[in-house]
C-alpha cells in the first residue's frame, strides 16, 4: 500500500461511478445549478432535460446520475454535512416519484378514467416512503421502499372503467417501470414493495380500509418499527391539502401503545438475531464481509434499533420523543430523560461517521453494498475523504471504525441482552447446551428457591389466573422469581422483599408489559425489591399505578429533588407533541396529567424511603408538585372550554389544609377554593356563569378516573358558606365575606382556616390580591379573650370526634399532640400579626412557633422546644404511615416532645386539653 496523500487531495474522480458519468454526461454536468439540490432544483433539471428531447423516463434517470456525480464532488471534497446528502437523496426520490406518478396517472385516466367514490368525490393514492426514504436519511446507493395506499374504493369513469383498486395497480406497475427499471441510462431507485401488507404475497396497492384490517388482525411487532419512519413523499398536495392525515391516524395507533410497551424487546431481539444469523450466513468462507458497516455487529441498523426499541416502548405516552430522524431521535431521547445524554451524543457521532463511510463504500461503483472494499487504493482514498491515514503502517479508517462498532454494540447489547453479547444462534452450536427458562409452575424452579420465599410462589403458581396465561409468560414470571431469589441470597434486598414482590405481581397478571419490563431491565427490578423491603407503602403504591416502576431505571431523577420549571416545561412539551400529532383531546391530556404526576410522586417516595429527603423536604415537593399540576391543569383545561370568553382566564385556585400550609402527604385530599376577579368584565353575571362552568370541567379534570389511575381527591367545604355557597366565587365577593362587610361574614374557624390559605395556581396579581387579603383578616383587631374561648372550644370539639383509646397516645389527636401546636399557632397568629408581621407569613408551624418565641409572646424556649417536637412528631407520623402501620402509640411514646408542645397549649389557652 502506497504512502497516502495529504487528506485534502481526495477527489471524487477516484470513483469509478463518477469517472462513468463524466464521461458519458460531461455536457449535462453543467445544467445542474451550483451548490446542494434541492427538490425544486431537481425538479426543474428533468424539465430541462425533457425540453432538450429526452423522455421522462430517460430525464429522470439523468438527472439521477448528474446529482448524484454533484453529491460525491461535495461529500468527498467539501466535507459537505451528512444531512446535506441524505436530505438531497431525499429530495431527489420525492421529486422523481412525484413527477412519475403526474404522469402514471395520466396515462391511466386516459385508458380507464379517474375514480371516483360512490358519490363522486375523487380517491387520493399515496406514496408512503418507509426506513430511509421515510426518515429523510436516504443513502446514496441505496432502494426506496414504498407502500401505495388509496383513500377507498371506487369506480373509474373512462373509456375503459375499472375498480379503484384496479386502476391504482396500474398506476403502481408504471410507477415501478418509470423509476425501478434498467435502462441505458441506468434506473432511478430500485423499488421494494416487500414492507406492504402481506409482503410479496400481498396486493400491490391497498385501500385505507384494508390497511387497517391489517393493523388490526396481522400486524407484526416488526411491523410497528418499519411503519415508525413512514411518511406520505407523493403527491406533494395530499399532504397539503391534509387528507393524508387519515393514513397517520391509522398507522400513529399501531406504533404507540398507550401503554409503557416493553413486550416489544423480545420481538426486536429476535428480529435481530436473524439478521445477525443472516450476516454471518453470507460471511461464511468470506471474511471480507464481516465487514459490514450496515448489518455486523456495532453497525448502523443496530444503532437505529436502540433508537426505534426507546421510541415504540415510550413513544405512546411521550409523544415528544416520536421522530423519524435517528439523530434527532437520539437528541430527544436523552432530552426526555431515556438516555444519558453523553450516550446519545456518542451514538449520534458513530451514526454520522458509519453513514459517511457507507456512502463512500458506494460512491465507489454505485452499488447497494455496505461492505468495505478490499483494495488498498480505495481504502486510502475511502480515509482521505474523511481526514484520515490508511497505509501500510497504520490505518486510522480501521482503527476508528472498530473503536465505533465496539462502541455501539456495547450500547445495544446493554439495552436488548443485559449488557452481555447476544448468545449464539442454536444453528451455530450444540443443541440444548445451557439451561432451558422454567416456568413459574415448574417444581424444579420451586426447588431452587429459599423455603420460605417457596411457600409464598407456590400458592401463587397455582392459582387459576397463572395457569391461564401463556407459557411465555409463566417463563417471565418464572425468571423474575429466580432473579428476586438470588437479590435476596446476594444480600442486595430483604427475603421480605420477595415476598412482597409476590404480592404486588398477583394483581398484574393481565398486564403483560410490566412483567416484560422487568424482564428486560433487571437494574429496575433489584432497585425495585430493594425499596419493597424498605416500606409498605411503595408496594401499595406501585399496586395503584405499576407503570411508575419504568422511573427506577434512571438513578439519575432519584437522585435529583422536585424540580418545578423542569416538571412544567416537559409537560407543556408533551402537550405540543400531542397538538402536533392531531392526538390533544381532553383523553390523552387527562392521562399525561396523572401519568406525570404518578411518576414525580414516586420518584419523592423513592428519594423519602432511602432517606435521600427529610420529611420537611417530602411535604415541600409534594405540594409544589400539586401547584404544578394545577396550575398545568387549570391552563389546559380552560383552553377546552367551550364558553371561555378570554384568551387568559382570570381565575386562581387557593389551597386550605395541608396543601395550603406545604405540608401535603401522600394520598392527601386538596382543600381548595375557586376565586375570579370581574373586575374588567362587561357583564358580571355572564362573567360568573363561564367561571362555574369552568370550576365543574377543572374538578372533573382533577377527580376524574381515567385509565391512567387518579389525581386528586378535591374539598372545597372551605369556600364561603362552606357546601351551601356558590363553587367559585369573585374576589371582591371573598374580601367582603372574609373582612366582615355585610350580613354575610366569615366564622373564626374560617378566619383560623385561611392563616394557613395561598393562592396555588392562577395570575400573580389575583394572587397579590388574595394574599393582601389573608394578610387584612390576619392583622384586623380580634378580642383575645373572646378568641381564645372560640379555638379552644373548637379544639375539644375536634378531639371528640377523634376519641384516642384510653392508655395510648395519637401523635395527631390526642393531648400534646400535633393538632395542639397546630390551635395554638393560629390563635398566637390572628391575635398578635398585627404587632409581629412575621406571624402574617405562611411559613408552616413549625418556623412560626419558633417566630412566636423570638417575638417574646411565649416563654422563652417555649416556642422553639414545641418546634422541635412537633418536628419530630411528624417525622414518626410519616414513618409509621409508610410502612402503614397506625398512628396510636405507648403513652411515654415521645414524652419529652408531647410536653413540650402541652407547655406551650399552657402559655396560649391557660390549661391543658
Amino acid at each position: 500500500m502506497s504512502s497516502l496523500p495529504h487528506p485534502a487531495h481526495a477527489l471524487a474522480e477516484h470513483s469509478r461511478f463518477v469517472q462513468r458519468v463524466r464521461r458519458r454526461y460531461d455536457p449535462e454536468l453543467s445544467l445542474l445549478p451550483p451548490g446542494v439540490p434541492d427538490a425544486a432544483t431537481i425538479t426543474a433539471l428533468v424539465q430541462r432535460l425533457q425540453t432538450e428531447g429526452r423522455a421522462l423516463p430517460a430525464a429522470l434517470r439523468v438527472a439521477r446520475q448528474l446529482v448524484m456525480e454533484r453529491l460525491v464532488v461535495l461529500d468527498v471534497e467539501q466535507q459537505a454535512p451528512l444531512t446535506d446528502i441524505t436530505h438531497t437523496m431525499t429530495f431527489l426520490a420525492e421529486a422523481t416519484l412525484e413527477l412519475a406518478l403526474a404522469q402514471a396517472r395520466a396515462e391511466a385516466d386516459e385508458r380507464h378514467g379517474a375514480p371516483h367514490t360512490e358519490d363522486g368525490q375523487p380517491i387520493d393514492f399515496w406514496i408512503v416512503g418507509m426506513g430511509k426514504l421515510g426518515a429523510r436519511e436516504l443513502n446514496v446507493s441505496s432502494d426506496i421502499d414504498l407502500i401505495y395506499v388509496y383513500e377507498e374504493q371506487g369506480q373509474t369513469d373512462g373509456p375503459q372503467p375499472v375498480s379503484a383498486h384496479e386502476y391504482f395497480s396500474v398506476v403502481a406497475k408504471k410507477l415501478y417501470a418509470l423509476i425501478g427499471d434498467v435502462t441505458e441510462d441506468g434506473f432511478v431507485f430500485r423499488v421494494d414493495l416487500a414492507l406492504r401488507p402481506n409482503g410479496n404475497s400481498g396486493p400491490p396497492v391497498v385501500s385505507l380500509a384494508m390497511l387497517e384490517e391489517y393493523f388490526l388482525v396481522q400486524g407484526r411487532e416488526w411491523e410497528r418499527f418499519a411503519w415508525l419512519k413512514s411518511r406520505v413523499v407523493a403527491p406533494r398536495e395530499g399532504v397539503t391539502s391534509g387528507r393524508a392525515l387519515q393514513l397517520r391516524s391509522l398507522v400513529t395507533p399501531f406504533v404507540y401503545r398507550k401503554y409503557l410497551d416493553y413486550g416489544v424487546f423480545e420481538g426486536l431481539r429476535q428480529l435481530h438475531q436473524k439478521i445477525r444469523d443472516e450476516a454471518q450466513r453470507r460471511a461464511a468462507g468470506r471474511p471480507e464481509r464481516a465487514n459490514d458497516v450496515k448489518l455486523s455487529r456495532g453497525g448502523i441498523r443496530e444503532i437505529e434499533f436502540i433508537v426505534q426499541l426507546l421510541q415504540v416502548a415510550r413513544g405512546g405516552q411521550f409523544p415528544e420523543i416520536r421522530t423519524r430522524s435517528t439523530q434527532k431521535a437520539l437528541a430527544k431521547l436523552a432530552a426526555g430523560g431515556l438516555m444519558r445524554a453523553d450516550t446519545a451524543l456518542r451514538l449520534s457521532d458513530a451514526y454520522a461517521f458509519l453513514r459517511q463511510v457507507e456512502h463512500r463504500i458506494q460512491y465507489l461503483d454505485d452499488q447497494q453494498t455496505h461492505l468495505l472494499p478490499t483494495a488498498d487504493t480505495d481504502l486510502a482514498w475511502m480515509a482521505a475523504s474523511l481526514a484520515m491515514v490508511c497505509n501500510a503502517e497504520t490505518c486510522q479508517l480501521m482503527d476508528k471504525l472498530c473503536e465505533v462498532r465496539e462502541l455501539v454494540a456495547t450500547e445495544f447489547d446493554a439495552l436488548l441482552h443485559d449488557g452481555r453479547a447476544p448468545a449464539a444462534s442454536p444453528s451455530g452450536g450444540c443443541k440444548g447446551c445451557g439451561t432451558a427458562p422454567l416456568a413459574l409452575d415448574n417444581e424444579a424452579l420451586l426447588d431452587k428457591l429459599p423455603p420460605e420465599l417457596a411457600e409464598r410462589v407456590r400458592p401463587f403458581a397455582l392459582h387459576p389466573r397463572v395457569q391461564q396465561l401463556r407459557d411465555e409468560a409463566r417463563m417471565r414470571l418464572g425468571k423474575l422469581v429466580l432473579r428476586a431469589a438470588q437479590c435476596a441470597e446476594e444480600g442486595h434486598c430483604t427475603l421480605a422483599a420477595t415476598q412482597r414482590f409476590i404480592d404486588w405481581l398477583e394483581p398484574l397478571l393481565r398486564r403483560e408489559s410490566y412483567i416484560a419490563l422487568l424482564v428486560e431491565r433487571p437494574e429496575v427490578l433489584r432497585r425495585l425489591l430493594r425499596l419493597l423491603g424498605l416500606a409498605r407503602w411503595p408496594m401499595r403504591y406501585l399496586m395503584l399505578h405499576p407503570g411508575v416502576i419504568d422511573e427506577l431505571a434512571d438513578e439519575r431523577q432519584m437522585a435529583d429533588r422536585f424540580d418545578r420549571a423542569a416538571f412544567v416545561a416537559d409537560l407543556q412539551d408533551r402537550h405540543a407533541a400531542w397538538v402536533r400529532s392531531g392526538e390533544a383531546d381532553e383523553g390523552a391530556l387527562l392521562d399525561t396529567l396523572r401519568r406525570a404526576h404518578h411518576a414525580e410522586v414516586f420518584r419523592t417516595l423513592v428519594r423519602d424511603v432511602e432517606q435521600r429527603i427529610t420529611v420537611e423536604q417530602v411535604a415541600d415537593d409534594l405540594s409544589a408538585l400539586a401547584d404544578a399540576v394545577l396550575q398545568t391543569g387549570l391552563q389546559w383545561a380552560w383552553g377546552h372550554l367551550k364558553q371561555r370568553h378570554r384568551e387568559e382566564p382570570q381565575f386562581a385556585v387557593i389551597a386550605y389544609g395541608k396543601l395550603g400550609g406545604l405540608e401535603l402527604g401522600y394520598g392527601s385530599d386538596l382543600d381548595v377554593v375557586f376565586l375570579y376577579d370581574d373586575a374588567d368584565e362587561p357583564d358580571p353575571d355572564r362573567a360568573q356563569e363561564v367561571y362555574a362552568a369552568f370550576v365543574r370541567k377543572l374538578v372533573n379534570w382533577l377527580t376524574l378516573r381515567t385509565s391512567a389511575g387518579e389525581l386528586f381527591d378535591i374539598d372545597t367545604a372551605l369556600r364561603p358558606n362552606g357546601n351551601s355557597g356558590l363553587l367559585v366565587t369573585s374576589i371582591t365577593s371573598f374580601e367582603n365575606y372574609q373582612r366582615g362587610r355585610g350580613s354575610n361574614t366569615a366564622w373564626t374557624w374560617e378566619h383560623q382556616a385561611i392563616t394557613r390559605a395561598r393562592c396555588c395556581a392562577g395570575p400573580a396579581a389575583l394572587a397579590q390580591r388574595f394574599e393582601a387579603t389573608r394578610r387584612a383578616v390576619m392583622a384586623a383587631p380580634r378580642d383575645a379573650d373572646a378568641l381564645r374561648q372560640e379555638i379552644s372550644a373548637m379544639r375539644e370539639k375536634v378531639r371528640q370526634a377523634h376519641p384516642t383509646r384510653e392508655g395510648r397516645f395519637d401523635v395527631k389527636h390526642s393531648d400534646g399532640g400535633m393538632m395542639d401546636a397546630e390551635f395554638a399557632v393560629q390563635y398566637l397568629v390572628l391575635t398578635h400579626s398585627a404587632s409581629v408581621s412575621p406571624l402574617q407569613d405562611n411559613a408552616g408551624n413549625i418556623a412560626l412557633l419558633q417566630r412566636a418565641d423570638a417575638a417574646g409572646l411565649l416563654p422563652a424556649g417555649t416556642g422553639q422546644a414545641a418546634a422541635n417536637a412537633y418536628r419530630e412528631m411528624r417525622r414518626a407520623q410519616h414513618r409509621a404511615r409508610l410502612d402503614e402501620q397506625a398512628t396510636v402509640f405507648e403513652p411515654d411514646f415521645m414524652a419529652a416532645e408531647r410536653e413540650a408542645i402541652r407547655a406551650v397549649w399552657r402559655a396560649v389557652f391557660g390549661a391543658t386539653v
